[in-house]
């Protein structure tokens, strides 16, 4: 057997052993529980993401809290990448860092908050890990929307920049910004799916493919966009969620009669039965990303397949989504009860 061979043996078996060190319900449920800031620091302390939270300054903020986790997920997310050899899939899956931060000031430039402001909600330590730090920081210093898009103009993502700036303009909702983001993100997995042309790759992302896809048509109904706006925001489908059903979803009257249009497919189970659109989209998203939060979990029944070391870095990436979901709940003193049902995790 080659290196090559026995490194994605090696990758494996460590993403079995990764996969043992996950908090349980029972974990995230404690830190839950905790009656301010200062006790959740305390209790996460006594997990593996002691050091992750060790440099945090007093007061403490879930604000800090979700970026110091950010760069622990940052680090963990590009170690299995590097030990993975060449992975398309990873190193696309990998750009989310980029494309959130993007994001984030372009809405902030929206909003007309300060640089200072803006930088304050994230850190530049996934682009500094793949050489894109620049790109960022051009974005970041200029003076207004319109000079951080223009900034971009240069970058792959640079159509659909423009475009989520048109439809803001359009529809006045920062959402805009989500979306196709969002859709650039979804491309750089789609692109990669179809040239890792790997069956267990295909199984674990091609659900996130159609939850981007689903969820598109499913808010631009919403949004009251037509079918012309609502395509451009697809990418190339699965075939579980085949074109000729999204475009029964985009002819669709209604969010409801969207979602109806699924009920001969394998997501026929989790469309709900609320009437108001809002819980409708809610319960309905939480839903579909429960069953890819399965479907990463099932993932493990392959000992020496590569998809355990995507799904390692899927669910690593859920955790700490987790843990800092349950920052900002305890920080607004939400019920524990609501904060758990909202999570994304396995019931014990």
């Amino acid at each position: 057997m080659g290196s090559g061979g026995s490194q994605k043996i090696f990758v494996t078996v460590k993403s079995y052993s990764q996969r043992g060190k996950l908090l349980k319900r029972s974990d995230i449920q404690t830190l839950a529980e905790s009656r301010d800031l200062e006790e959740l620091v305390t209790r996460i302390k006594n997990t593996k993401y002691a050091e992750a939270v060790s440099g945090i300054e007093k007061p403490y903020s879930a604000e800090k809290l979700e970026n110091a986790l950010r760069v622990y997920l940052a680090d963990a997310q590009f170690k299995i990448a590097k030990a993975s050899g060449k992975s398309k899939i990873l190193d696309a899956y990998f750009h989310k860092f980029l494309i959130t931060n993007l994001k984030l000031i372009l809405k902030g430039k929206i909003l007309g908050k300060s640089q200072e402001d803006i930088e304050s909600y994230f850190n530049f330590h996934a682009e500094e890990l793949i050489n894109q730090r620049d790109v960022v920081v051009k974005a970041l210093v200029a003076k207004d929307l319109e000079e951080a898009v223009s900034s971009l103009s240069s970058s792959p993502f640079s159509a659909d920049i423009t475009k989520a700036v048109e439809l803001y303009n359009e529809t006045k909702n920062t959402q805009a910004f989500d979306i196709y983001f969002d859709k650039m993100l979804y491309q750089q997995i789609s692109k990669a799916i179809r040239s890792e042309n790997n069956q267990d790759i295909t199984r674990i992302y091609g659900r996130d493919i159609d939850f981007y896809n689903i969820m598109s048509v499913v808010r631009g109904k919403f949004w009251g966009l037509d079918s012309e706006k609502i395509e451009d925001l697809l990418v190339p489908p699965t075939a579980t969620t085949p074109k000729h059903l999204l475009d029964r979803m985009v002819a669709a009257e209604s969010v409801k009669d969207a979602i109806d249009e699924l009920s001969t497919t394998k997501y026929k189970s989790i469309i709900p039965d609320a009437e108001d659109d809002v819980e409708v989209l809610s319960q309905f998203e939480h839903a579909l990303e429960m069953g890819i939060y399965k479907a990463t979990n099932a993932s493990f029944s392959k000992m020496f397949s590569f998809a355990t070391v995507i799904g390692i870095s899927k669910l690593i990436g859920y955790e700490v989504r987790n843990i800092s979901a349950t920052a900002f709940a305890v920080e607004q003193k939400i019920p524990v009860e609501t904060t758990m049902s909202k999570l994304i995790l396995n019931e014990e």
